[in-house]
């Protein structure tokens, strides 16, 4: 009885190992995030191509999402706006949710589900480009974006959950991952930094339709 007890004591869980398992079991779904990632290469690598075009062509580009995939998107608007790993010249982004005077007047004079599609209205033009992120497809602030961008002429893209979802039809193009929200956020991360890789491996490239002398001072129209 004595051994036996000293066995089940040793197996016994302890709060580090359990603590353990659970960052196990969260990085497991990561890869599996990655492996998914892995499989649209080529998709993101022509949407680093197309935002090239678009973006030396004079065009821009509007991100929003809320929470965590706010964030992600203010990232990349980050990365066009200042640079991603090498110098080169900015280019024309704007992350909607940033603009707190903005989010909060728009919220609390028309509500939040306008918070970004009003923005989008004002900014957007044909041939500017509207990345949505968004770990569900279902936010309705996000759904009347995208529809606003349809309207105004500019292209939507969504990176999202798992789909089919209410985002992705809306979209004209979208990159849906199957996993639980935070793994999804941690790939929208990763998603955006390989469209920053293609996108400046496009730059001075015959494969877009501009040149970068097209650009001008600070990539604003």
């Amino acid at each position: 009885m004595r051994v036996q007890a000293v066995r089940n004591l040793v197996a016994a869980p302890t709060p580090e190992t359990v603590g353990a398992g659970i960052v196990l079991e969260h990085l497991s779904g990561l890869g599996d995030v990655v492996t998914q990632l892995a499989a649209e290469a080529g998709h993101l690598s022509e949407w680093g191509r197309e935002l090239c075009t678009r973006l030396i062509g004079g065009h821009r580009l509007l991100t929003c999402g809320n929470g965590g995939s706010a964030a992600e998107a203010q990232h990349l608007s980050a990365e066009i706006v200042g640079r991603f790993e090498g110098d080169r010249p900015p280019f024309s982004a704007i992350a909607l949710h940033a603009d707190s005077s903005s989010v909060t007047a728009i919220g609390n004079d028309y509500g939040f589900d306008e918070v970004f599609a009003r923005q989008v209205t004002a900014h957007a033009r044909p041939g500017d480009i509207v990345l949505l992120l968004s770990t569900s497809g279902r936010s309705p602030n996000l759904l009347r974006a995208a529809e606003a961008a349809g309207a105004a002429g500019a292209t939507a893209w969504a990176l999202t959950g798992p789909g089919p979802n209410p985002l992705a039809e809306r979209c004209d193009d979208w990159i849906g991952l199957d996993s639980r929200a935070s793994n999804v956020q941690e790939g929208q991360l990763i998603a955006i930094h390989a469209i920053c890789c293609a996108f400046d491996a496009y730059l001075g490239s015959p494969a877009v339709t501009a040149p970068v002398a097209a650009v001008r001072p600070g990539g604003v129209r």
